[in-house]
């Protein structure tokens, strides 16, 4: 059964994607971001810029070949049922991902905003009803230790 951890109070959801991404991808993990096109392409953007020292190698599965996607340890997807990694999914988005319990883990990503929390919310509630454990990540409370 699929993994979820919801990592709360996040104050920039592409900065802290880039940060996750950058310790996924270094931990050998394979990951797919999914999440709303226009969020998806801010963080290709994001992670061209994300560090003058490294960089974090991606594709967009809508257009890379199927060598390309096997070989990127991250890929940025609308539809993450349709890419060939079956490790990680950051959700990035406010719906709940098609397909996402064919991976080991989900982490969705939610920021400070009401919107965001109150969809997170709503996504929390869909996977509780059908019998997931869920771990909770209060980024606001790691700042105030």
């Amino acid at each position: 059964m699929t993994e979820v951890a919801f990592h709360f109070n996040v104050p920039d959801k592409l900065g802290y994607a880039c940060r996750l991404l950058r310790k996924a991808a270094g931990s050998g993990a394979k990951v797919v971001v999914t999440g709303e096109a226009d969020l998806l392409r801010a963080l290709d953007t994001e992670l061209w810029t994300f560090s003058a020292l490294e960089f974090l190698p991606h594709c967009h599965a809508a257009s890379a070949d199927a060598q390309v996607l096997a070989a990127s340890p991250i890929v940025l997807a609308d539809a993450p049922r349709a890419t060939p990694h079956q490790e990680v999914l950051v959700n990035l988005g406010t719906r709940v991902p098609d397909g996402f319990e064919r991976f080991e883990r989900l982490i969705e990503v939610v920021t400070q905003d009401d919107e965001d929390r109150q969809q997170a919310r709503t996504r929390w509630k869909h996977y509780a009803d059908r019998g997931y454990a869920i771990k909770r990540h209060d980024l606001a409370a790691k700042e105030g230790t």
